[in-house]
Formats: C-alpha cells, sequence, structure tokens
C-alpha cells in the first residue's frame, strides 16, 4: 500500500524517533508498505518518520544506481533499529534531496565512511562500517531518526535562500507527483 509522505513541517519530522521491539506489529507488512511508497514516489531511500511513525525503520533502494554503480545491483535493504556510531574519512561534498522537502536540492557535506549498527529484516543484528555513495545516503535516512534532516547541515546564507520554499510547504504547498501530507 502506498502510504502519504509526511512532508516539512510536520512535528514527526522533528521527533528522535524510537526503537521497535522484536514483536512490534505488521513489520514486514511496514517494511513491504515503505519500500511500496518509495518506489512510486522515485526515492533511493525513506525513513518511518516520513511516513508518520517515530520508529527507527529505514529502507533503501539503490538498484536504480547500478547501471553507473554496477556494486548496488539489486541493492534494496531495511534497516531497523539503526544507528550511527561513528562518522569518519573524508567530508565530501554532494547534491541531496528528500521527498519530505520536495523541489529542494543542496549541496551536504557528510563523512565519506560510517559505522553503523542494525537489525535486518530477519531481525538479525550487523555492525558494519559502509562507505561511499551508501554512507550518504544511509546518513541522510539515519538523520530522519535523529530528527533532522538534511537542511540541517546548509549554511545560514543557503537557509535564507531556500526559506520561500520552507514557508510554501508549512502553508501546505507542496508540489509533488506522489501522496503527501501537510501541515494544513
Amino acid at each position: 500500500m502506498v502510504l502519504p509522505i509526511y512532508i516539512y513541517g510536520q512535528p514527526v519530522l522533528r521527533k528522535v524517533a524510537e526503537d521497535i521491539t522484536p514483536d512490534y506489529p505488521n513489520l514486514k507488512e511496514l517494511i513491504a508498505n515503505m519500500f511500496e511508497t518509495m518506489d512510486k514516489a522515485d526515492g533511493v531511500g525513506l525513513a518511518a518518520p516520513q511516513i508518520g511513525l517515530p520508529i527507527r525503520v529505514v529502507v533503501v533502494d539503490l538498484n536504480v544506481l547500478s547501471e553507473d554503480m554496477p556494486e548496488y545491483k539489486d541493492f534494496r535493504k531495511a534497516y531497523i533499529n539503526a544507528h550511527i556510531l561513528e562518522v569518519s574519512g573524508e567530508e565530501v561534498s554532494m547534491e541531496e534531496g528528500c521527498l519530505s522537502l520536495p523541489g529542494i536540492h543542496e549541496p551536504v557535506k557528510r563523512g565519506s565512511k560510517i559505522r553503523v549498527k542494525y537489525l535486518d529484516e530477519n531481525l538479525e543484528p550487523h555492525e558494519e562500517e559502509v562507505e561511499g555513495y551508501l554512507a550518504r545516503v544511509m546518513q541522510h535516512e539515519f538523520d530522519h531518526l535523529e530528527g533532522k534532516m538534511f537542511i540541517d547541515h546548509l549554511s545560514t546564507l543557503r537557509k535564507q535562500m531556500i526559506k520561500g520554499k520552507l514557508n510554501a510547504m508549512l502553508k501546505g504547498k507542496a508540489h509533488c507527483t506522489y501522496k503527501v501530507r501537510t501541515v494544513k
């Protein structure tokens, strides 16, 4: 089922998400719905707060990039109770966008390497180091679990430059090709 994506201004996007227990109801169905919602919106990642749930669940699908980045062929994963333990490596600037911030794309600096811990869809624990584009996507999505958005990484000047777009979103004006839930 395709779920509405919560747009900038929704309070859930600014809450720190909670870990879930193994008996969380309908987890497999939630993950399937999140993948379907992300696919419909042409995203590569989606965090549960973006569909109104303050829980630590993220889905990522990088298969769409596999033509240019063959290492991501068939890469489609869910991350449950995900936490970044360490960010390291060279800071790299790259343009980012977000399904909860339609029409806004800005360069963001992020570390090129992270160490993360999470549970997979079978609730098996993992702790691993991740580099490159996947590390960026994970940092972006896991930020949502901390109540942060990529615009929080922008300079004051860049924030001023997008203020009009953000204010429009706060007034319920978001132009998207996917189903959304705005503040008004």
